[in-house]
Order: C-alpha cells, then structure tokens, then sequence
C-alpha cells in the first residue's frame, strides 16, 4: 500500500483502492460470489434483451422498459465488477485519478437511470391497472422513447456537475480511497479542501433522484391498491396484483440495499468499514444479477421464447 501521507500535489495521477477493509485476507474468496453474480448478470440480461430485439410482439411498453432495464443492468454491473476482481485477484489496487472519476460517473448515472426506469415502470403499472383500456393511446412506443430521454438527461444534467465538482478539489492528504470502487463521497473525503459543496450536492443528488423516484413510486402502488380493492371478484384482483409482482420485487431488490447503504455512510459511525463497503456493493451487484431472473422469468413471453430457443438447441 502507498503511503497515506503524500503532500505537494493538488490532482494525485492515480488513487489505491483498498477492497473492503478488515477482510483483506479474504479477498480471493470474496471475488467469486461476486464474479458469479456478474456473469449472471452479463448472461441473464443480455437473453433478456436479444429475446425482446429479436421477437417483434414484444416491442411493446412494458417490455421495451424492460430491455431499456437490462442494458442499465449491465452497465452498472460492468463499471464495478472488472476492477473490483482486478483487486481481489491480481491486487490491482491504483487506478488511474481520471479513470477514478470516471468511474465515479458511470456508477451513479446508471444507478439514477435504474432508479428512473423503476418510477416508469410503476407508471406503466399504474396506466395498465387503473385505465386498461386506455393502456394503448396513453402508452405509445414514442412515449416510453421520451421517457427514456428524459430520465438519461436527468442523469446527465445531476452527474457531470457532480465529478466536476470533485474535479476541482485539492487532494493532498491521502490518495487511498476505504472502498472498492471509487464512490463519490469515499473520494471526496480525501480532499484537504472545503468540501462541504460536494457533501451537499451530494446530497441534493439523492433526495433528487432516489427520493424523488421513491415517493411516486409509493403514490402510483397506493393508487394500484386502490383500484385493485374496488374489483369485485377476487381472481381479477389476483391477476391485477401479479402484473405489479414482478416489479415490487427488483424495487426490493433495488432500493432495500440502497437506503441502507446511504445510511450507514450518512448516519452509521459506529459500523464497521467492511460492513458498509459490502452493503454499498450489494446494490450494485444484487439487482442486474437477479432482475433478469425475477422479471425475465416471470413474464411468460420471455420465458416461453427462451425455452424454445433452448430446445430447438438440444433438438
């Protein structure tokens, strides 16, 4: 490990991730778990979206989302995964200073653009439950393209900002950065300036993007349940509520780790580093590796198409 005190320099040329602290030892054993988890993800999100390509009935909302979902999926996990098994395997532990921020981009903005597509999805949801019949005009293919724009350029505009704000601090204290990637606020927390801009654009960043996405989230399922009581048989309210269960579940999968990562930074100081490091992986690892499973599976065209493909390869 570099020394953690080197001064004289304002922009250090590269950082030394560390891995998850207190569990150094365990690094080799720590890699596979998370390698399977990206090959699940690699695999499972790619089948996903070459079925939904590839068979023309589904270019429709729902599953247009759900593609829109994989390619996320994908591109979260891969802006991780390599170096982090770089780490763990080869005790690859510099990384370049912008590589570093990088990084730091591409991680957030995918998790604003998940956290985006899960808000449009509760929305397709809510027009599918409450106007069925309606579901068609409301929900255009040329709608759900807007949409997409919209969330990407919300992303981009909350983003870049942010890593030009960490661009600009002075980092001469340490350049050993506690985690094994570079997380916005485990960079900046290096820097020898004033970084209370950064701490609270931070912070703007996700009231902006999680909880902005959370609360109407929340507004669309009470809205579902509402309409959903009102049916009066209770197989049509079984069958309203299993379109939604799929999607509950990688919200599950997706915000539950979240929120208890961002708290345990915030709020957490008695926790123990490894403890915080793993839960901030979990978000990141956890949903692209099972949301092809829960959703992909789940929805009987996808699961139909990709039986028959793998029959047709035994045939």
């Amino acid at each position: 490990m570099p020394e953690d005190n080197r001064t004289g320099l304002s922009t250090p040329p590269s950082f030394f991730l560390v891995g998850v602290p207190g569990l150094e030892s365990a690094h080799v054993l720590l890699a596979f778990p998370f390698c399977v988890a990206y090959v699940l993800a690699l695999v499972g999100n790619g089948t996903v979206f070459l079925v939904i390509c590839v068979e023309r009935r589904l270019h429709q909302p729902m599953y247009l989302l759900l593609a829109m979902l994989s390619l996320v999926d994908v591109g979260l996990s891969s802006s991780t995964t390599p170096k982090m098994l770089a780490i763990f395997w080869l005790s690859a532990h510099d990384m370049a200073f912008h590589a570093c921020l990088a990084q730091m981009f591409f991680i957030h903005a995918f998790t604003a653009l998940e956290s985006g597509l899960l808000l449009l999805m509760a929305f397709d949801r809510y027009v599918a439950v409450r106007e069925p019949l309606r579901y068609s005009a409301i929900l255009t293919n040329l709608t759900i393209a807007k949409m997409g724009v919209a969330i990407l350029s919300r992303a981009l505009a909350l983003l870049i900002p942010l890593v030009l704000l960490a661009v600009r601090l002075p980092f001469c204290r340490t350049w050993v950065v506690i985690h094994t990637y570079c997380e916005h606020m485990a960079v900046v927390k290096l820097a020898c300036g004033d970084t209370t801009l950064n701490s609270t654009y931070g912070l703007v960043v996700v009231v902006m993007v999680i909880g902005f996405d959370v609360v109407f989230i929340a507004v669309s399922y009470v809205l579902i349940l509402g309409t959903v009581f009102q049916l009066p048989s209770w197989d049509a309210r079984q069958k309203a509520l299993g379109t939604c269960s799929s999607h509950l579940c990688i919200i599950l999968l997706f915000y539950i780790p979240a929120v208890f990562s961002f708290l345990t930074h915030r709020f957490g100081h008695g926790v123990a580093p490894y403890i915080h490091i793993l839960l901030a992986n979990l978000y990141l690892f956890i949903p692209p590796a099972l949301n092809p499973i829960v959703y992909g599976w789940r929805t009987k065209p996808i699961r139909q198409k990709i039986l028959h493909a793998l029959h047709c390869c035994k045939g």
